[in-house]
């Protein structure tokens, strides 16, 4: 896995809701600059947890069905979801190791 997969209104439900592992979603837009920043951070992310996490992220204006299902009202939105639940929102631009940090919590509750 060489970077995050593209989730999208079709896919979500069988990729993110029914993901057997945790899975981090990232809310962004091609018109939106802190979002070109996050992307190289999320394929980073999708590298180094492999197959534990499944990383993506997903068009608001391609997919506007689930990204009003979640309110995401700015972008970029990271949402974390286990078990088909959402668990964290981390709304804007952030350091790697704020995601770091919430995922390796997520996991470290499912051990």
């Amino acid at each position: 896995m060489g970077s995050a997969m593209e989730f999208n209104d079709a896919s979500f439900e069988a990729e993110v809701l029914k993901a057997s592992t945790p899975v981090l979603v990232d809310f962004s837009a091609t018109w939106c600059g802190p979002c070109k920043q996050l992307s190289p951070i999320i394929d980073e992310l999708a590298v180094e947890y492999g197959d534990r996490v499944k990383v993506g992220t997903i068009d608001v204006d391609a997919s506007q069905q689930v990204a009003g299902r979640y309110g995401i009202m700015s972008v970029p939105t990271v949402l974390l979801f286990n078990g088909g639940e959402q668990v964290e929102s981390i709304v804007g631009l952030n350091a790697k190791t704020v995601y770091k940090t919430k995922i390796d919590g997520l996991l470290a509750d499912a051990s």
